[in-house]
């Protein structure tokens, strides 16, 4: 993966290529974004950049072993984490993230883009929530213990660290906090607030910034699950706005009758995304908010209608909704 295959974030790119070319690569980076906005595919650039051997002009080569192996997903000193359960797909009782990698790699190399839902789709944990265990903890430790096989980074990319429970949480912070010498962490969160504050707080964060309608349409396809949960959501939060209960039941009926309990589950996430983004456009903080220029509008009349209680608490009903 190169930085010019990838739509958007020019500033990040920029960045991350700095960081690399001065020699000042963190040991731990968190990338925070909405969910399919491309930070898989930074990483990804990123890691091949680091550990190519003839970079030039911000941009690996793609032609030295270590490029080769990346554009496969097989580089023997890259690592990949992310929230497992038990599937069909694979025998083991307690299975991590090696058990999946097939289908990881699969994904990955089909769509970078990719979201949590087409992830659980692939593994095939539909309806099931993924998690990063202890074992997992334990298998990364084991890596990051080895010699690299090549003269370059070690690397972990951890896709959805909210999803590491306490434990495997607490059994990684002394490593992420004073890992060997050249070895990295990349971290892709959609929600820094629920990971563990003591991983957090060791990590450098950078915000991946939204995919307009025009790039979320051109690189993944979205743009029709997208306008039509935007429309729901506009309807309802209009009907609740006027105290029209009729309405609102209808639109939380439209929701319910989506075709499948991930799309319903996506919907609450998206929901709650859009809640969180009035909030924030209340607060004052539109920087944090990530609206896109066309939804704009949109999001400044909802956070004059609704005041920062109205939020906290649909939030905590979306809340309740997403637990199994």
């Amino acid at each position: 993966m190169k930085f010019d295959e990838i739509t958007g974030n020019d500033a990040l790119k920029r960045t991350l290529v700095s960081m690399v070319d001065s020699g000042r690569v963190p040991h731990a980076m968190l990338l925070y974004e909405n969910d399919g906005c491309g930070a898989v595919a930074l990483a990804l650039a990123f890691l091949q950049y680091l550990n190519c051997r003839h970079r030039a002009g911000g941009e690996p080569c793609g032609e030295c072993p270590s490029c080769r192996q990346m554009s496969k997903l097989i580089h023997p000193d890259v690592h990949f984490v992310f929230p497992v359960n038990k599937s069909a797909k694979v025998s083991e009782d307690k299975p991590t993230s090696d058990s999946f990698l097939t289908w990881w790699r699969a994904l990955v190399l089909s769509n970078p883009y990719f979201c949590e839902e087409d992830l659980q789709e692939a593994l095939g944990i539909e309806g099931k929530k993924g998690e990063i265990a202890l074992g997992e903890a334990k298998s990364i430790i084991s890596k990051m213990s080895l010699t690299a096989v090549e003269d370059g980074y070690k690397a972990v990319l951890c896709y959805l660290p909210e999803r590491m429970n306490p434990t495997a949480a607490n059994k990684l912070l002394k490593l992420v906090e004073e890992p060997p010498e050249k070895t990295v962490f990349v971290f892709v969160t959609h929600a820094p607030e629920k990971m563990m504050q003591t991983v957090f707080s060791r990590c450098q964060s950078m915000r991946v910034l939204p995919l307009t309608k025009e790039e979320a349409s051109r690189v993944r396809g979205e743009e029709r699950r997208n306008e039509e949960f935007f429309s729901l959501v506009s309807s309802l939060l209009d009907a609740v706005a006027r105290r029209d209960l009729l309405s609102a039941l209808e639109a939380g009926e439209a929701a319910a009758a989506l075709p499948s309990r991930e799309r319903q589950k996506a919907f609450c996430a998206y929901l709650s995304a859009c809640i969180r983004r009035i909030f924030l456009l209340g607060q004052n903080q539109k920087a944090l908010a990530g609206v896109l220029p066309e939804e704009t509008a949109f999001y400044e009349v909802a956070s004059s209608r609704f005041g920062t209680s109205f939020c906290m608490k649909i939030s905590l009903r979306i809340l309740l909704s997403l637990k199994p």
